[in-house]
């Protein structure tokens, strides 16, 4: 687990002996049951699902699932009435206690899934030249920086990345004044022409993979 309190649980563990043991697997257990119900959206794994438009999750850090989570909790995003997936996904994170906050986030760092294939092909080149102005944030390599906020954009479903860029630009993310991260997405989605800049940003994005 990624979480320091669950390491130090289980090297207690090893130390006080089986009562201890128990305690930590009967708490990761229930913290399984309990938040089991997200990979009904997001996919066995948490590896994503097309169908329902929910991301792949298990590649991403915990400081940037703590901060949408918060954005949803804020009512910076899943606000707009064409964001259908926004929609369903704030009650979901409104509902969180600050302890069950810290819970999913363990539970989302406990998955590992396979890294999503290519849904659609574009002009890489063209997109190499549009992600330069991408990786002063989110890096070379799209591996993401927390120091900006910026998240890995690699190992993301290239389906979800264009319907995130394409919802920034379309205004229904990122427009929240409150929102700053939102913002400054939502002006940099701006600089794509079309929905084919799009298209070839986000499957150079995926060839890094």
């Amino acid at each position: 687990m990624k979480l320091p309190n669950y390491i130090a649980l289980l090297a207690g563990a090893l130390v006080m002996g089986g009562n201890l043991h128990s305690a930590v697997a009967a708490d990761l257990s229930q913290t399984e049951e309990r938040f089991v119900y997200c990979t009904v959206c997001h996919g066995s794994n948490l590896k994503g699902n097309e169908d329902t438009g929910a991301p792949r999750l298990s590649h991403l850090p915990e400081w940037y699932l703590l901060n949408q989570l918060n954005a949803f909790r804020h009512g910076w995003r899943g606000v707009h009435m064409q964001d259908e997936g926004g929609i369903e996904m704030r009650p979901m994170a409104e509902a969180l206690s600050e302890d069950e906050l810290k819970k999913v986030l363990a539970f989302v760092g406990s998955k590992a899934s396979d890294i999503p294939k290519a849904t659609f092909s574009a002009d890489l080149a063209h997109g190499k030249q549009l992600f330069a102005a991408c990786a002063a944030c989110h890096g070379a390599s799209a591996q993401g920086n927390q120091a900006l906020n910026a998240p890995p954009l690699a190992g993301s479903s290239d389906w979800y990345l264009k319907r995130q860029l394409m919802h920034f630009k379309q205004g229904l993310r990122g427009d929240d004044g409150a929102d700053m991260n939102g913002n400054t997405m939502r002006a940099s989605a701006a600089l794509l022409a079309d929905e084919q800049a799009v298209d070839d940003v986000v499957a150079y994005i995926q060839s890094l993979n």
